[in-house]
């Protein structure tokens, strides 16, 4: 990019790093380095601020430690780190100290906010490795921790863990060992602090206990207050009769539920639908996500019970309803705008004739922004097949009255998002069409 064409010398310094942050590429940020003294001051803390070591060129991998131990002033910036097993597996033949180094650069790194491993294969040395890692930043002011590996950690490696204190995010997603978290009294450090939780299969029950994972939720939401975010699988092993049912008045009050499950998982013992009610015993919660994953063609059907009985406590403050393949009928969608005033997000997966049967249920989300459908098409043999929405449909539908929020449309494939822009000083409203990308937005 050549910034120095636009570059006014009166620019006040303080308005240059809010510009320069919404660039979200690293070599932008590189690219202003190279201004001026006043654009380098502002983009290496950029630049620094977050590093991950699976980022490498097209020709040769650099670790980031390789920088931080020869600048050791730029660690300062560092807020954000992410180290994969895989990195250090592949670079050790060429690059023998490649451990030692980073451990050596993630000390320097006095500001660290968050740490994040990934390590989808062991590899010799990689239990030392995770264990001088905690050991280093455990005096740093870490406040998340973003854990994902398939084999089990070690008793060792989980003793050490729950004893960080301080935590307000913690994501472990571990798919192989027995579960330790719960039963270690990590709890106990973080009950004042934690705010997101996001946990995986074997990771949140605890030792020499028979209830299903699901099952444990409640206790959990229990044991930590002030949780406003759960991020969570549904698993269904064990006996309904194993439903933890504490007082829901020392349940945290969560705002943002997201339930990763599959179309198989709720016909289980313990019903998915009555169990996220168990989970949400008051209102206030925002976003609710739905990973439903569809095995042999079938998929989640939300039914209108749970709608109804969700709005009863939720209707004042939902905002997003994000159901992925999660299938609503018209009139459930119906009801749901009509039951959540304050829905601003819907995705889900209907079965609908026609673009304009679509727009004739969602007439009264009068705050609805963003809408993304997978549609499967009614076929009539007296009509012709039906098209998927196009470009004009999509702006009247967004400007279907004055009132109108709605910027963001996707049906099926195709994302249509409006805004409007000033063009030789009139007003114009411009409607784009993409195709749609990750529908997990993860």
């Amino acid at each position: 990019m050549k910034f120095r064409a636009f570059i006014r010398q009166d620019l006040p310094l303080d308005l240059i790093r809010p510009i320069l942050e919404q660039l979200a590429d690293r070599q932008d940020w590189n690219s202003c380095a190279l201004v001026n003294r006043t654009f380098n001051r502002v983009a290496i803390p950029l630049l620094y601020s977050v590093l991950d070591s699976r980022v490498v060129s097209k020709t040769l991998a650099y670790h980031p430690s390789t920088t931080l131990n020869q600048r050791p002033e730029l660690a300062q910036y560092v807020r954000h780190v992410t180290e994969t097993g895989a990195v250090h597996r592949g670079l050790r033949p060429r690059y023998p100290h490649i451990t030692e180094d980073t451990l050596r650069a993630l000390a320097l790194c006095t500001n660290l906010r968050s740490l994040t491993w990934i390590d989808d294969f062991r590899f010799p040395g990689s239990d030392t490795f995770f264990l001088s890692l905690i050991a280093v930043v455990r005096n740093h002011p870490l406040r998340s921790l973003t854990i994902r590996t398939h084999s089990d950690l070690g008793e060792e490696a989980w003793s050490q863990l729950t004893t960080l204190t301080g935590l307000r995010k913690v994501s472990i997603w571990c798919l192989e060992g027995p579960p330790y978290l719960l039963g270690s009294g990590w709890t106990d450090h973080l009950r004042s602090t934690l705010t997101h939780l996001e946990l995986g299969v074997s990771a949140f029950t605890y030792p020499c206990s028979e209830r299903a994972p699901s099952n444990a939720i409640p206790t959990i939401l229990t044991f930590l207050p002030n949780l406003r975010s759960l991020d969570t699988e549904y698993l269904v092993s064990g006996s309904a009769n194993a439903l933890l049912a504490p007082n829901p008045d020392d349940m945290a009050t969560l705002q943002h539920l997201t339930v990763r499950t599959s179309s198989i998982d709720i016909n289980g013992p313990l019903k998915l639908w009555a169990w996220i009610k168990t989970i949400l015993p008051r209102s206030g919660l925002e976003t609710l996500k739905l990973h439903a994953f569809t095995l042999h063609m079938r998929h989640t059907s939300i039914p209108r019970d749970f709608i109804l009985d969700l709005a009863s406590l939720q209707g004042a403050t939902l905002k997003h309803f994000i159901a992925g393949d999660a299938e609503l009928t018209l009139a459930d969608i119906e009801c749901l705008c009509h039951k959540f005033p304050a829905l601003e997000t819907l995705v889900c997966l209907v079965v609908a004739p026609d673009v304009v049967t679509i727009a004739a249920v969602v007439e009264k989300a009068t705050n609805l922004k963003t809408l993304r459908l997978q549609v499967q098409w009614i076929h009539n043999d007296a009509q012709p097949t039906p098209r998927d929405l196009t470009l004009e449909q999509a702006r009247n539908w967004m400007l279907r009255d004055e009132a109108s929020l709605l910027r963001i449309i996707g049906v099926n494939s195709v994302v249509y998002t409006g805004k409007w822009i000033l063009e030789e000083q009139d007003l114009k409203f411009e409607v784009v069409a993409d195709v749609a990308g990750d529908k997990w937005n993860t």
